[in-house]
């Protein structure tokens, strides 16, 4: 085992990385290698090691770009968590949280281990996961890919210089892309495997290059410990004013906006995508963002696509010109989810602590591709709730052979992949603070209006609206509008709101068809109905109440 061996010289530079090695080494993890250890490496040195390992090149204007192959988002079925004396009754097990044997775990991470025994270099972070001391956890990170370790390295929180001598692993990390499972010894799916063993405190990622595995595992971790102490883990992203008040949390799936809408000049980023909410603040659990790169645009949105000119940034499977290096961020050969990562501080206005006062504001984000909801509403603790564990978004039609309509999608708190307990756990959590707070609860829909997004010539809510009503909302000024009731829904929306087309905000008064607009609630409604059955025997009567109800069968 050698230790940043590439450093053949006693210089001065090798001294200051040599700080950077921990007191505790791989052996702690039970791991040991004939590899060449790479500890804790800054972002210069691993994109060196990047390039010069053929594992990704560098564009015109710095960033680092990658492919990852096949896998360019998450594997979310071959994702397990072993089933034993601690999980058997704390884990909501299900077809999001699969089971996996300690037998065959056993046997997956003995294969493991051989594995990286016979590697020529590893690379490893310790890092943070949460910023707030309290309500962190320290997490190791081992990877056979540089730009991996570097990718981490900018999403997770990473400890000042003189943290990492000391530095202790509570949970530690192995991504091997190059290992292949076999379903029949691991009890796997695939070759592919993401499997968390929480007695042992280990994760084991294998058979796919998408870094973002590493990211959402430190969540799932994190949303399996902090409820104990009551702590709200949320998928969401947060800023607040540049005053340090009126915070504003934004739950979302996958392309509702919550990068894209928290990223606002005139507001102060907490972070973009995953958070805690503690008594004292809304903390954000990571060091760096991680946005959609597909068709981003520098008018709508100029902080994040500046930082696809930086270096330190890492863009995966964004389009290249072989020859003059520049980037082409519409074309979506590699992937619809191409993504880029960069330290949180790309963006201006950044809080330094990564840190905020608990939220006025709580805003649940909807692509809604059948054109049924308005573009904001007011909700009721008890219809927060309600949505909140719906998690509605829409998928657009024409993704998959054969599909010609919108798909409806309901992730349970906004997250259901990424959270182990029961949804009810998260969802008496929220409840509870946004009582205590006082929180004032939005829905807001950044999907389409004025008929189903397969229709000719429908688009999507215009950006510039969409940052006009949450600008009102969070200003306090939309308080004050005349508003009406939602037929279907039940929530109060705006009839006008200054600078906003008020054409858009019946959604009803938008399509051409009202009829077809009444049928296509009416389907939305029976959806949300039927998704929301496995929870009723779980929620109180206020929650089951604030149910949606077809306007034809309302009157």
């Amino acid at each position: 085992m050698h230790t940043n061996a590439w450093l053949k010289t006693e210089t001065f530079e090798e001294n200051i990385v040599s700080e950077r090695i921990p007191d505790a080494g791989l052996e702690s993890q039970g791991i040991e290698t004939r590899a060449d250890l790479h500890w804790n490496l800054v972002t210069a040195r691993l994109v060196d090691a990047a390039v010069s390992r053929s594992e990704g090149k560098l564009s015109a204007d710095g960033p680092l770009v990658v492919e990852t192959g096949p896998h360019t988002g998450r594997s979310a079925q071959d994702k397990f968590i072993v089933r034993d004396a601690e999980t058997e009754s704390t884990v909501w097990w299900g077809k999001t949280n699969r089971a996996m044997s300690p037998e065959h775990f056993a046997a997956l991470k003995a294969d493991f281990m051989a594995a990286l025994r016979d590697k020529e270099d590893l690379y490893i972070q310790d890092l943070f996961g949460g910023s707030q001391p309290e309500n962190r956890v320290n997490v190791r990170v081992v990877t056979e890919l540089a730009w991996h370790n570097l990718f981490i390295r900018t999403m997770l929180v990473r400890p000042e210089a003189h943290e990492l001598k000391g530095f202790e692993a509570e949970y530690t990390i192995i991504d091997l892309p190059s290992f292949r499972a076999d379903p029949a010894k691991h009890g796997t799916r695939t070759e592919t495997v993401i499997a968390v063993n929480f007695t042992e405190k280990l994760i084991l990622i294998g058979g796919t290059r998408y870094a973002g595995e590493m990211k959402k595992s430190v969540f799932g971790l994190l949303n399996y410990l902090l409820p104990v102490d009551g702590v709200m883990p949320m998928h969401c992203s947060a800023n607040m004013a540049h005053d340090g008040s009126n915070t504003a949390v934004f739950f979302g799936l996958s392309g509702t906006g919550k990068t894209t809408l928290s990223a606002d000049a005139s507001r102060t980023l907490i972070g973009d995508d995953e958070h805690g909410w503690s008594d004292e603040a809304v903390f954000n659990f990571e060091g760096g963002c991680y946005a959609k790169m597909i068709r981003l645009s520098a008018d709508a949105e100029p902080e994040i696509f500046a930082t696809t000119k930086r270096f330190g940034t890492v863009l995966e499977n964004v389009v290249m010109d072989p020859v003059t290096r520049q980037l082409d961020l519409d074309d979506n050969r590699l992937a619809e989810n191409s993504r880029g990562a960069y330290p949180i501080d790309f963006i201006p206005n950044t809080s330094a602590e990564n840190m905020g006062p608990v939220p006025n504001n709580v805003i649940f984000l909807t692509a809604d591709a059948y054109g049924v909801l308005p573009p904001i509403a007011k909700l009721t603790p008890d219809q927060a709730m309600y949505h909140f564990l719906s998690g509605y978004t829409a998928r657009v039609a024409g993704t998959e052979i054969g599909v010609t309509e919108p798909e409806a999608t309901f992730s349970t708190c906004f997250g259901a992949p990424f959270m182990p307990r029961h949804p009810s756990i998260y969802g008496n959590l929220l409840k509870e603070r946004i009582a205590k707070g006082g929180v004032d609860c939005w829905l807001v829909n950044t999907g389409w209006s004025g008929g189903k997004a397969t229709m000719p010539g429908i688009k999507r809510m215009p950006i510039k609206a969409t940052r006009a009503l949450l600008n009102a909302a969070l200003d306090g000024s939309l308080k004050s509008a005349e508003f009406r009731k939602d037929p279907n829904f039940g929530f109060m929306a705006p009839v006008s709101v200054p600078g906003v087309d008020p054409a858009i905000l019946d959604p009803r008064e938008a399509w051409s068809n009202k009829a077809e607009y009444d049928a296509t609630a009416a389907t939305l409604v029976d959806l949300f109905v039927e998704n929301f059955a496995q929870f009723a025997d779980q929620v109180d009567e206020g929650v089951r109440q604030s149910a949606p109800r077809a306007a034809t069968a309302s009157a």
